[in-house]
């Protein structure tokens, strides 16, 4: 990318400063270029944005006319009035949006026609530039528009284009799935307790066990199910363990948490 990019952030929490610090980190803006607007009373986020060296307002339309693109990082149930508010300033801009359940549609429809608009979701393990974030391209959107999308999130992890009818049940897997994960992390880290481990250190090589289980899911290509085997031996430890799981139907519980979440994630949505 040859220039540095003027961004804006209409909302300033840590989703959004975790994606401006990964920008920043990549070379692809600097703090001065980009601008953030805030409730007045949200003190820590307003000043955690001034450290970046970015300009902070308690009006979103300052934020909207002084930036090419803008991230719709506030909460879904006022991305509605907040994009009214703009929407005179909007005529041109790339908007793009992280607010979950909120569709093209609605971001389109509060925008003036010329606004060109990508969908985006991201997950929490972009606080450590490690997320998984997938895009939607609105009806303007342009391929240049998605090339800037594709390198702003693959500063803060992997990044690839889909459609909306899947940003449901991708929500409910990635965007929700950090939570199911945590789950299993403590869950792992307090049977080692049981069995004698220091929780510090439980909490140390579970975490590492899953971290470095995705790494090799992702590296090598192979199947999950051909991993596993290679774990297991005949009347082993791995194979004990893994019957547990199976007896508890753990295949079943996780899938059907995916399931349960992508069936609220529509209702959602449909509101």
């Amino acid at each position: 990318m040859s220039k540095l990019l003027k961004l804006g952030f209409l909302g300033g929490g840590k989703m959004a400063q975790a994606m401006a610090n990964g920008f920043i980190s990549a070379g692809l803006t600097r703090g001065d270029s980009m601008t953030a607007s805030f409730h007045p009373s949200d003190h820590a986020n307003i000043e955690a944005f001034k450290a970046f060296g970015a300009k902070t307002h308690v009006e979103n339309l300052p934020v909207v006319s002084g930036s090419e693109i803008i991230f719709i990082s506030v909460k879904p149930t006022v991305v509605s009035s907040v994009l009214q508010a703009v929407r005179p300033a909007s005529a041109g801009k790339l908007f793009i949006s992280i607010a979950m359940g909120v569709t093209l549609r609605e971001l389109e429809n509060s925008l003036e026609s010329t606004a060109r608009v990508i969908r985006v979701m991201p997950n929490t393990p972009a606080l450590v530039r490690a997320g998984a974030s997938v895009y939607v391209r609105g009806a303007a959107a342009t391929d240049d528009d998605c090339k800037v999308t594709q390198a702003l999130f693959q500063a803060v992890g992997t990044c690839e284009e889909v459609p909306e009818a899947m940003m449901d049940p991708i929500t409910a897997l990635s965007g929700s799935g950090p939570a199911y994960v945590f789950v299993m992390i403590e869950a792992l880290a307090d049977g080692a307790v049981r069995m004698g481990l220091p929780r510090d250190l439980a909490y140390r090589l579970a975490s590492q066990t899953v971290l470095g289980s995705g790494k090799l899911v992702r590296e090598t290509g192979r199947h999950p199910g051909q991993l596993k085997d290679d774990v297991t031996s005949p009347a082993g430890s791995t194979a004990a363990g893994l019957s547990h799981l199976e007896q508890c139907a753990f295949r079943h519980a996780v899938s059907g948490a995916v399931e349960s979440a992508t069936v609220r994630c529509r209702q959602i949505s449909s509101k």
